[in-house]
């Protein structure tokens, strides 16, 4: 294991790969805002020690991928998208299974609508259908509503982006509105990865660039159209995505199946581990079509 910086097109990003390269690939996809140090790397070597060749990597404008000016990122979501494919290209795998949690589930179906020879089969944890989650004018509306408490939140949150006590401050803050409230919230383990997330990065109020980024131009085909196997595993507890964004999102891709994670909330938490590495070992597996969640 170790990290490994590439460039393709003229970007740079930085990746991390676990296991074995011969084995099947899992392309792990995270959210926006985040790098990929929140793809926790215990939860990395579950699904390499299960036989997965699994890799994680930093979005731009977070940790050591290229960083740009805050406010003027030059890139747009569809770029982000690419960048999925470029770092296979880097590690010269054709397709791979894509797991994405949140912004990164927006991503991955993306690069199934738009790159489908990339893509052996998703994995959509937390994550909406990119019609409802789009704001786009006459688009879907969005299943249900984010919560009461987490809109309190965005609404009265702040940051100074110049202080990095202030950043981990309010990260820390934010992981516990994520955390849906039903369950105990690890703040020590929450401060420790923030920290290490600000101390690591280039420049750590570049993440803001991801609040402003075009979308960029999006894929003509409907998810009814993605043909690879999908797995939609959501939190009842999610306060960004509600429940019934992953009910509609696997009713939308044909063949979907859904796991609900009883008082979950939003991304993978160390408590459910136990559950999602042996549902996504078993969906990226030859016979999936034969797994049991």
């Amino acid at each position: 294991m170790a990290e490994r910086v590439v460039e393709a097109d003229g970007v740079t990003l930085c990746t991390e790969s676990f296991g074995d390269p011969a084995r099947p690939p899992v392309l792990l996809v995270m959210g926006t805002g985040a790098s990929m140090l929140w793809w926790d790397e215990g939860f990395c070597r579950m699904l390499a020690g299960g036989g997965r060749f699994v890799i994680r990597y930093d979005h731009r404008d977070t940790g050591r991928s290229v960083t740009y000016a805050p406010g003027r990122p030059g890139y747009t979501g569809a770029d982000l998208v690419g960048d999925a494919a470029r770092v296979l290209d880097a590690y010269g795998i054709p397709a791979a299974h894509v797991v994405g949690v949140s912004a990164g589930g927006a991503l991955a179906q993306r690069l199934a609508l738009d790159r489908a020879d990339r893509v052996l089969s998703l994995v959509l944890i937390s994550t909406s259908s990119i019609s409802a989650s789009s704001a786009v004018p006459g688009g879907e509306r969005a299943p249900a509503p984010p919560t009461a408490e987490f809109l309190r939140f965005v609404a009265a949150a702040h940051v100074d982006w110049s202080d990095a006590d202030s950043v981990v401050e309010y990260q820390v803050a934010y992981a516990r509105v994520l955390a849906g409230g039903r369950r105990p919230f690890d703040e020590a383990a929450a401060r420790a990865l923030v920290r290490r997330d600000v101390e690591r990065a280039h420049d750590f109020a570049a993440v803001r660039n991801h609040d402003v980024l075009p979308e960029g131009e999006l894929p003509s085909a409907p998810l009814s159209s993605i043909a690879v196997p999908a797995l939609v595993i959501h939190g009842t507890a999610d306060p960004m995505f509600p429940l019934p964004h992953g009910e509609a999102l696997a009713e939308r891709i044909p063949g979907a199946r859904l796991l609900v994670l009883e008082g979950a909330g939003h991304g993978v938490e160390r408590a459910d581990r136990a559950v999602i590495v042996p549902a996504i070992l078993g969906h990226t597996a030859a016979d999936h079509a034969d797994s049991d969640l």
